[in-house]
């Protein structure tokens, strides 16, 4: 494995705070697994990285509100979020949680770093503090009106309408976002990272990348407007702050988050028995870096944590491609777990598959625009394109061979043009299937193996496979036909199985194959001849029924009415 092969992906780490939901699936873990998949099976040394964020005020106050210690609250839905990405076919080589007792010290030294090379200072200001809840609060859990444009209901950091970024000091009219509670100043002691000292590296870093526009567009404007930015706070839930006389107070979870993908790695390392194996990948230049992110953490990733890195005496590795995407709504409304507008993740793998909902979020993915999941939409694409192209096209096939050759695979010796002109056909959209993949364009990959299964239908469908079986003279162009068919099934299982690795994997051993498919290599596999007898086929995907869809829908309108 040479050292240009390595490639080390992050998606965001999850808030231990409530349960995932497909908005959050289809914005910075399907794209991030589906990628992590398509490198292995290019060879790639990759090392697929996650985890639980579980510190911060809003966890000490959701975990008050449900009666709860943090530790029982993280614990609760680190365990819930595991197991939903665990019931996607989520690939990830650890999953981790910055809770675990090695990342403490990863984060700590990065603040000694940042300390000992001059990047923080100490300084005393007013902060926003409730005296109904006898505590300071984080900016996400206060409100206020924006001093930019005047929405009355932005939040402490940001304001969601405008996209402003601004101190919670700065609000106007602030108050709790739970309580609703006014908040007053009071004066506090806190550390502070000098982002403005890094604009110049930070533009010369990002001035090299070839991201998004969106992406690029929105760094550079933070970038611009950089200045001191508390990373400490009042609380006792957090990563302490390694330094003499300073009980009470943490680390801002924005901080040690970001660094929870090191530590992750290192736990990685440990389980593995090789302590120092992180280093392979975060210590080398070589590797190359790719962080999935939501669009709200573009700020975080293509600025702050670049930043921060950058103020090291080790030199980290910084990401080298941030696709960051869009929001993906529900059937025109944002997803809202507070307003119940979401779906209910039990009652949904009771009724259909992980590898449904990878397919549709995968072809609406929201890479340059906010895209939309309707439960219509979602029945049309399992039917009429996973069941009516994908499994039509394996299912004809495969009963057809069982039919006419018992199952024998045929030979190549008399293919003519057209069967020639076919397989390469298939073998233009396998490659450009590839390029997109590496281009991050998961939408663009799903139509592209949705496009092989229809043009393995019409190919069928022209030939003609049941008349040239009905005369000696021309069995063999019905064998031609076939041994053709069987090549694109097989191309059609590697393209989808970053995608649909289940029904993948189905195909591939329907076509007479032991192995595991997203262990073997795409260069290969285009290759290999399909073994000599094939078993008989299976049923690849069921049709959902209309009254199953109506039941869905008929759950959300209730939501609006209640």
């Amino acid at each position: 494995m040479t050292k240009a092969n390595k490639v080390l992906i992050t998606s965001a780490l999850p808030y231990a705070n409530g349960q995932l939901h497909f908005g959050h699936i289809a914005g910075a873990y399907l794209p991030a697994d589906c990628y992590a998949r398509f490198e292995r099976l290019q060879g790639k040394d990759v090392l697929f990285i996650c985890g639980s964020d579980e510190y911060g005020v809003a966890i000490t106050l959701s975990a008050d509100l449900a009666g709860r210690s943090p530790k029982d609250h993280v614990d609760l839905f680190h365990a819930i979020n595991k197991d939903l990405f665990s019931q996607l076919n989520f690939s990830f080589d650890h999953f981790s949680r910055t809770s675990w007792e090695g990342h403490v010290p990863t984060v700590q030294q990065f603040f000694l770093d940042l300390l000992a090379n001059n990047y923080i200072e100490e300084k005393v200001t007013d902060q926003l503090y409730s005296p109904q809840d006898n505590r300071f609060l984080a900016d996400r859990y206060v409100i206020g009106t924006c001093p930019k444009c005047g929405f009355t209901e932005a939040r402490g950091d940001e304001c969601q309408r405008c996209g402003s970024s601004y101190e919670a000091t700065d609000l106007k009219n602030p108050r709790s976002k739970l309580t609703k509670a006014p908040l007053i100043l009071k004066a506090t002691k806190h550390w502070f990272l000098r982002f403005d000292l890094f604009k110049d590296k930070l533009n010369d870093w990002i001035a090299k990348k070839n991201w998004k526009s969106n992406v690029i567009n929105f760094a550079k404007s933070y970038i611009d407007d950089l200045k001191p930015r508390a990373i400490t706070r009042d609380g006792e839930w957090g990563v302490p702050i390694p330094l003499p006389g300073t009980e009470g107070k943490v680390l801002y979870v924005w901080f040690d988050a970001p660094i929870g993908y090191i530590s992750a790695t290192k736990e990685w390392a440990e389980l593995k028995g090789k302590p120092d194996a992180w280093k392979d990948f975060w210590l080398d230049s070589h590797t190359k870096y790719v962080q999935f992110i939501g669009k709200d953490n573009i700020p975080f990733h293509a600025v702050f944590f670049p930043a921060m890195e950058m103020g090291q005496n080790t030199p980290y590795k910084t990401v080298d491609e941030l696709p960051a995407n869009e929001f993906l709504n529900l059937e025109g409304r944002q997803f809202s777990k507070s307003e119940g507008w979401t779906i209910d993740l039990a009652d949904f793998f009771q009724n259909f598959t992980s590898d449904q909902i990878r397919y549709t979020l995968a072809a609406n993915a929201p890479e340059n625009q906010d895209s939309e999941f309707t439960w219509k939409d979602f029945q049309t694409r399992c039917n009429s394109e996973l069941l009516g192209k994908y499994g039509n096209l394996a299912n004809r096939v495969l009963v057809f061979l069982q039919n006419q050759l018992q199952g024998k695979v045929p030979s190549n010796k008399n293919l003519s043009d057209s069967d020639r002109t076919f397989l390469t056909q298939i073998d233009t959209i396998v490659q450009e299937a590839a390029k997109s993949y590496e281009q991050f364009n998961l939408r663009r990959a799903t139509q592209l193996m949705m496009l092989i299964a229809q043009t393995g239908n019409v190919y069928f469908d022209e030939r003609k496979p049941w008349t040239l079986a009905k005369t000696p003279e021309t069995r063999p162009q019905m064998e031609s036909v076939l041994y053709c068919c069987l090549e694109c099934l097989k191309r059609l299982a590697l393209v989808s199985s970053p995608i649909i690795p289940e029904a993948a994997q189905k195909l591939w051993e329907m076509l007479g194959y032991t192995t595991i498919l997203a262990n073997e290599k795409w260069d290969q596999v285009v290759k290999e001849e399909i073994p000599q007898t094939l078993p008989a086929p299976q049923v690849l995907f069921k049709r959902i029924e209309n009254v199953v869809i109506e039941e869905q829908e008929s759950k959300l309108k209730s939501l609006l009415k209640s």
